[in-house]
């Protein structure tokens, strides 16, 4: 039993940062010093808590049930640090949210600042990163995803549909001439994602639409939407993300037509957590009105 929750705190940044220096420049700790807490912690518990290699700290068996438990009394202290948040007008305290980079990018910034704005003391951390978010290891206290996932002790409902079309530049396409049909695209230069580094499969447009070679890739959303910008080819973009790149105009649109959904995820332990169930409320709201604004402004 650990009686110390000052090891429990410094546990959780090592299992996070899974890296003694990573979790050093976190506390601004020396990294020696967080090795020796952990091994003291270890000793304590008699057990191993991470296998150590040259790639990192990985977390063992009891390592990972330790994350757990240490999670849930880290969500508790930081709900009575707060206070009873379903009697208070507002919200304060920190929240995390991990999300994919194009809703990162062009949907959170607006959603967020009017939630702190109604907010002031609410601390919001916006991690965005073009993978699948660890709830479990405490990652973040909530994520928004671009599929339901199927296993773990989650709580997952989709937020709003958004719809997605194969746009390029103006630039480009006098260049290069129009694309009438999708045969067409045979002939163009195409944006996309690496593929290898897709990380859900709902994010694999280009399967089905007959393209060629993907001539510049990347892993990030953002970066493809401004090579498009720069006249670099045809690739698949979020309706929502156009308004923010006006040299981009959509191409064969009624036969190119994707419709995807964000989901937010949380971790079924923070089920009744008033303070985070109101903020995922707050933010499920604004995220559909944001898709709705930005794609009425394409149509």
């Amino acid at each position: 039993m650990v009686q110390n929750w000052d090891d429990l705190r410094l546990f959780l940044v090592v299992a996070r940062e899974r890296s003694l220096s990573g979790a050093g420049k976190v506390l601004r700790i020396d990294p020696a010093t967080v090795g020796r807490r952990m091994a003291r912690l270890e000793k304590t518990l008699q057990v191993a808590l991470f296998v150590k290699s040259p790639q990192g700290y990985a977390l063992t068996q009891a390592g990972e049930q330790l994350l757990e438990r240490a999670g849930a009394v880290e969500q508790a202290m930081r709900g009575a640090a707060v206070g009873d948040m379903a009697q208070s007008e507002t919200l304060s305290g920190q929240i995390r949210l991990g999300a994919p980079d194009g809703c990162a990018n062009f949907l959170l910034p607006q959603v967020c600042a009017a939630i702190v704005r109604d907010n002031p003391q609410l601390d919001l951390q916006i991690v965005a990163l073009p993978r699948v978010f660890n709830l479990t290891r405490r990652e973040a206290d909530m994520a928004i995803g671009v599929s339901a996932p199927t296993a773990g002790r989650l709580v997952v409902r989709q937020v709003t549909e958004y719809r997605l079309h194969l746009a390029a530049s103006e630039s480009y396409l006098a260049e290069h001439g129009a694309i009438a049909q999708r045969e067409d695209l045979k002939d163009h230069k195409v944006v996309g994602y690496i593929q290898d580094m897709i990380f859900d499969r709902e994010l694999d447009y280009l399967a089905d639409l007959g393209a060629g070679r993907v001539a510049l890739a990347s892993n990030s959303v953002s970066v493809q939407v401004n090579m498009l910008r720069q006249g670099a080819g045809v690739g698949v973009v979020h309706d929502f993300s156009l308004p923010f790149a006006p040299e981009l105009r959509r191409v064969l649109v009624d036969d190119v037509s994707l419709t995807r959904a964000f989901y937010l995820i949380r971790h079924a332990d923070d089920a009744r957590n008033q303070r985070l169930a109101r903020f995922a409320d707050m933010l499920s709201r604004g995220l559909r009105e944001e898709v709705a604004r930005l794609e009425a402004q394409v149509r």
